[in-house]
């Protein structure tokens, strides 16, 4: 295995210690810590309910991501979407790669290699847990496009859906749908 430096800017604060990565106070944890917390909230209130909690915070947060990183960067359109995809890959969370994106129609499709949540899970349970754990992803698609679409002046809103994910038998790799609603 070959490995590499951050390949985006990461600042700390001398007097805070806050990580900032552009223009966005960061966290760095260890996944263990980050996926183990997941799973007890899993546990606790089950799958399908977490899933729409974070179905709609993680919509809010790539939003508001995109939105600050379009003021920050002076990018737009495709080019904050290519922006996001790469940035969740640099920070650790997978290997995002958009399959198709029609940002006036308000569709996309999205593969993810190597999902830190599917890495987990198989470690901790020693094989496939046959069902799509990678759910935090899907809120994130729909907010990023949805500011896309709204910076454009374009009344298209969207939703996303994981439709496969790697942690199911005979799946290598996950898949995300956006859709208009």
């Amino acid at each position: 295995m070959s490995t590499h430096a951050p390949e985006m800017p990461i600042l700390v604060d001398d007097e805070t210690g806050v990580w900032t990565t552009d223009a966005l106070p960061m966290l760095y944890v260890p996944r263990h810590f980050f996926v183990n917390n997941h799973m007890g909230i899993e546990d606790e209130i089950g799958a399908e309910r977490y899933a729409d909690i974070l179905y709609k915070a993680g919509y809010k947060s790539a939003y508001f991501w995109c939105e600050q990183e379009s003021e920050c960067h002076g990018i737009y359109g495709e080019d904050i979407w290519h922006h996001y995809l790469k940035r969740l890959s640099q920070r650790g969370w997978g290997i995002f790669i958009t399959e198709e994106l029609d940002v006036e129609k308000g569709t996309a499709k999205i593969r993810l290699e190597n999902s830190a949540f599917v890495y987990h899970y198989e470690k901790i349970h020693g094989k496939k847990v046959n069902r799509k754990v990678d759910y935090m992803f899907t809120g994130w698609f729909a907010g990023a496009l949805d500011q896309i679409l709204e910076s454009k002046g374009l009344a298209t809103r969207t939703k996303a859906e994981q439709t496969q994910s790697a942690a199911e038998e005979g799946c290598d790799v996950g898949y995300f749908e956006v859709t208009p609603l």
